[in-house]
């Protein structure tokens, strides 16, 4: 088995012997960098910064962030930089993307992005990968330089598998991309002085429907379901992943984490409010007004509509919040719900310190340990 799929099957093995505190599975972070009213893109930077060195010494298991353009507040449009300054400011952690929307980009482009990662933070690195724009249509034609978006999705499958040949360096002889290597890569992967160096990060799946979740399965792959945006299907697509898995050289049975959105407060009226205001960012987002997630204060002076007041309802009801034990009880329920092998947390709240005290509480409720 080559290296650096051994090194996939055993971090997965490791996860599954490992205690967590008292959390049924390993609880993870998903940073969508996001910035508030009256607040920049370098302050919601720094906050995941803050947010990374807290996870780590929180004892969480990974930290991923996502890839989202043209929204004012989600500064996350670019996975492997930011991956790259986290990197630099932790030592543990195992950091990645949650995730790179492969149609969006050349897949050269990111073996040589994720390859370059894994040298600067060796055997920390993930490469989640999903096959929406994680924007508008307009935009993704600009990022693809093309407005047939359609066939991008379509030729997922032949995408993930010409980014794994890249990655593994294993073109086949008379392939036009033989020669072609993604530096730094497995062709660097001895030192003249002998000593072997991680080949690549391992790759997950990433989805909100039932595609990714069948050629997860199929492939042997780990899988990552956006429950946080699609709870409706969160059950049916980890099902399809589970009846379709097959064994593979990275898994031996399958892996599936879900992103949940979960809030602790210390009082239960102000996760309330936080989450009211995070909801009304998403309604302006889904009806084509993106901006900087709202304060609490304008969230309540607001004239929220019937049918925005039955969407926050409805949107609401899928975000896990309220004091330290109310969020514990709804994350437990939700694993029990799904059989999740892990629980990657989002916050989505108008500051950085709301956010990273959530964590913090959610820690201690789980006794998970302190630094």
């Amino acid at each position: 088995m080559p290296d650096d799929q051994r090194d996939a099957r055993d971090e997965h093995d490791e996860i599954r012997g490992t205690a967590h505190g008292t959390a049924p599975v390993p609880l993870s972070v998903l940073d969508l960098v996001t910035v508030g009213a009256g607040r920049t893109a370098t302050d919601a930077l720094r906050t995941s910064v803050f947010l990374a060195r807290l996870a780590e010494a929180r004892g969480f298991h990974r930290y991923w962030v996502a890839e989202h353009h043209s929204m004012p507040g989600v500064a996350s449009s670019s996975p492997a930089v930011i991956l790259a300054h986290l990197a630099a400011h932790t030592d543990r952690i195992r950091l990645g993307s949650g995730g790179v929307m492969l149609p969006n980009h050349a897949a050269l482009v990111i073996a040589e992005q994720f390859g370059t990662l894994e040298a600067m933070a060796p055997g920390r690195i993930d490469l989640g990968l999903g096959r929406a724009p994680g924007t508008d249509g307009a935009t993704a034609a600009a990022l693809r330089r093309t407005d047939r978006l359609n066939e991008g999705a379509d030729d997922f499958p032949e995408q993930l598998a010409e980014l794994t040949r890249f990655l593994d360096d294993d073109f086949p002889d008379g392939h036009p991309y033989r020669r072609i290597h993604a530096v730094p890569g497995p062709i660097q992967a001895t030192s003249p002085g002998g000593v072997q160096s991680p080949h690549r990060p391992p790759i997950w799946l990433l989805g909100s429907s039932g595609f990714s979740a069948r050629l997860a399965g199929l492939l042997g792959l780990p899988f990552a379901f956006a429950h946080h945006f699609s709870a409706q299907n969160t059950i049916p697509a980890l099902d399809l992943y589970r009846e379709s898995f097959k064994p593979s050289a990275v898994l031996d049975e399958p892996y599936a984490l879900i992103g949940v959105s979960a809030l602790a407060t210390d009082d239960e009226r102000e996760a309330r409010r936080q989450v009211r205001a995070a909801a009304l960012s998403m309604i302006r987002l889904r009806t084509g007004r993106p901006g900087l997630v709202p304060t609490p204060e304008e969230a309540e002076a607001y004239e929220f509509s019937p049918m925005e007041r039955e969407f926050v309802t409805s949107w609401n009801a899928n975000v896990i919040h309220g004091t330290p034990d109310e969020v514990r009880a709804g994350l437990d329920d939700l694993h029990k719900r799904t059989g999740a092998d892990e629980l990657m947390l989002t916050a989505n709240a108008h500051t950085g310190e709301v956010r990273l005290r959530s964590y913090e509480l959610i820690a201690d409720a789980y006794a998970l340990p302190t630094a």
